[in-house]
């Protein structure tokens, strides 16, 4: 974990929640073979599953992703209890809780790393447990992860590491000249562009890994404790980098031990444990 954010580091992304008035509009365009929404292509027994759900929160946004009566167990151990919650397109959401709690088990059933023993998972308003495996590739392009080890590829200069998510994709280079550039513009690293990740600080290498989760316009970002290796300084700047990136449009889900990060967003808190959510504040602080 990074050191404790000093009081300035705090104040500053107090005012950075206050003051930034970007655009409501992706960071990049996508090219119009990739679906508008993360399920817009699935299959017909997909189809057969949509969600009926209309709940929209205080700010009119309508539900993006729905957890019902999800459980998951590792031998005999629920990891994930009969979890019931839903999130709302745009907003930024911290998820917390002790280690153990349910939280990366949580985001690997978005992710479909895991499947659940039992309930649904909706993802605009389709149920993602009974996506084919074939769609699955198209499906996790829409939902970007960041790690808190960055997973970049050592042997590929910083253009080449945002790069590779399109390529294996098969998108036209022209595409990917275009993106790629956009997306390291948008993150502070194009002009690093040419540079390995061992020539980077862990503040730029996370920047770096943002950029790739961005690359293909995602409607989730998933943090998944991005700032565990950083010092605070960096702490600090990527999460206000991952603030900007909410102001566009894009979800966010921060999973995190950093209780200054929590209460300084005054954001939508989610406390997991035990499997089992147990709080849920709209303007939350962190209660563990």
């Amino acid at each position: 974990m990074p050191k404790r954010a000093t009081p300035a580091s705090t104040e500053s992304i107090t005012k950075t929640s206050r003051a930034i008035k970007l655009k409501k509009q992706p960071l990049g365009a996508a090219p119009d073979a990739e679906p508008s929404e993360p399920l817009e292509t699935a299959g017909p027994e997909v189809k057969s599953t949509k969600s009926t759900t209309t709940e929209t929160d205080s700010a009119g946004r309508p539900v993006l992703v729905e957890f019902r009566n999800v459980t998951k167990r590792y031998d005999a151990r629920a990891v994930l209890n009969k979890v019931d919650l839903k999130l709302f397109k745009g907003e930024f959401l911290s998820l917390v809780g002790p280690s153990g709690a349910g939280k990366s088990t949580l985001i690997k059933c978005l992710t479909l790393q895991e499947r659940p023993e039992e309930g649904q998972i909706f993802v605009a308003g389709r149920d993602i447990t009974q996506l084919h495996p074939g769609d699955l590739p198209l499906y996790r392009r829409k939902i970007g992860v960041v790690f808190q080890d960055f997973k970049l590829l050592p042997t590929r200069t910083v253009w080449e590491n945002v790069a590779f998510a399109l390529e294996v994709a098969g998108v036209s280079n022209r595409e990917i000249q275009r993106r790629v550039g956009v997306m390291l513009e948008t993150v502070g690293m194009l002009s690093k562009r040419g540079q390995f990740p061992s020539q980077l600080s862990g503040g730029e290498q996370q920047r770096v890994a943002i950029a790739r989760a961005l690359v293909h316009d995602p409607k989730i970002l998933i943090a998944d404790e991005p700032t565990g290796n950083l010092d605070p300084v960096n702490t600090w700047e990527i999460i206000e980098l991952l603030y900007k990136i909410n102001q566009t449009g894009t979800m966010v889900i921060l999973a995190t031990h950093d209780r200054e990060i929590v209460d300084a967003l005054k954001k939508r808190v989610v406390t997991m444990r035990e499997g089992v959510v147990v709080a849920d504040q709209v303007q939350g602080t962190y209660l563990v």
